[in-house]
């Protein structure tokens, strides 16, 4: 790519979230071409530059000292540089303070732009095999137990597929927890994403804790991606009472199915049902 000329401002700039062949060239461009590098860890993003052979000055910006850096970025935004936000791994303003300055951004009228790229939690829903048409992402969940499990019960009802972070160390418990609260639903574990050891592993609650106490804790960054509620099905009342208005003007064979639709139930049950009723 030729070198280009950018406008000056703030850059959200997106990084791999493991295999280092996953940063665009557009990504690369503007980290050479940035005046400063805003980071979470500046040692994690100097290997990513040394990989890159860009030569860059960082400075460390992240939850804890968001507040006392975020003016001075300001500051130099303010006075024409052109500063990218990277996170460690991943797209930046998910699960950091980035939003903050794009928010002090808009209110100043200064420039910003995002490079879009890798995502841990697309990568995640992707291999997951769960509904992706709607999804909510909560991060990380509290790791004190009574905390945890009071957001998920606020999370229960949503229907939605719900996609998390975790640490190794507290996974199993947190799957605990979510069988608790959530019922024990479809979900999927993925971990290592696009490094050598990728893994997703896919199953219910209970079957994924099984599969851990089995093989012991995982190693690297997690995330839980979990179904939307499972349906309720209607009780055996509602069910025969759908099932004999709809007998009424269809062949049990329609009859069985159309009420399968509306309630969840096999079809295969509905129909020796509507024999029974017929």
């Amino acid at each position: 790519m030729s070198e280009q000329t950018f406008i000056k401002g703030l850059y959200l700039v997106a990084t791999p979230i493991g295999n280092l062949g996953d940063i665009s060239a557009r990504a690369v461009e503007v980290l050479k071409a940035a005046d400063l590098i805003a980071c979470e860890d500046t040692r994690v993003t100097s290997k990513l530059l040394s990989h890159l052979g860009i030569s860059a000055k960082l400075t460390p910006y992240h939850e804890h000292n968001a507040e006392k850096v975020r003016p001075q970025l300001m500051e130099r935004l303010k006075n024409g540089e052109m500063i990218a936000q990277v996170s460690d791994a991943g797209t930046p303003i998910v699960s950091d303070p980035g939003y903050r300055l794009v928010q002090d951004c808009i209110a100043n009228g200064i420039y910003f732009t995002a490079i879009p790229g890798a995502s841990a939690v697309l990568t995640a829903l992707q291999l997951s095999g769960l509904p992706s048409h709607r999804w909510l992402f909560e991060g990380f969940l509290p790791p004190k137990t009574a905390a945890k499990e009071k957001e998920l019960s606020e999370l229960a009802n949503i229907p939605a597929t719900l996609i998390f972070y975790e640490s190794p160390n507290r996974l199993t418990e947190t799957l605990e927890s979510m069988k608790k609260v959530l019922g024990d639903r479809p979900a999927a574990v993925a971990r290592e994403l696009t490094k050598k050891f990728e893994q997703t592993v896919r199953g219910t609650f209970s079957e994924l804790s099984a599969y851990y106490e089995q093989n012991g804790q995982p190693k690297g960054e997690i995330v839980i991606v979990v179904a939307p509620p499972l349906e309720k099905q209607a009780d055996a009342a509602d069910v025969d009472a759908l099932l004999k208005k709809a007998l009424e003007t269809m062949r049990v064979k329609d009859a069985a199915a159309v009420v399968a639709e509306q309630t969840g139930v096999s079809k295969k049950e509905l129909y020796q049902r509507a024999l029974e009723l017929k």
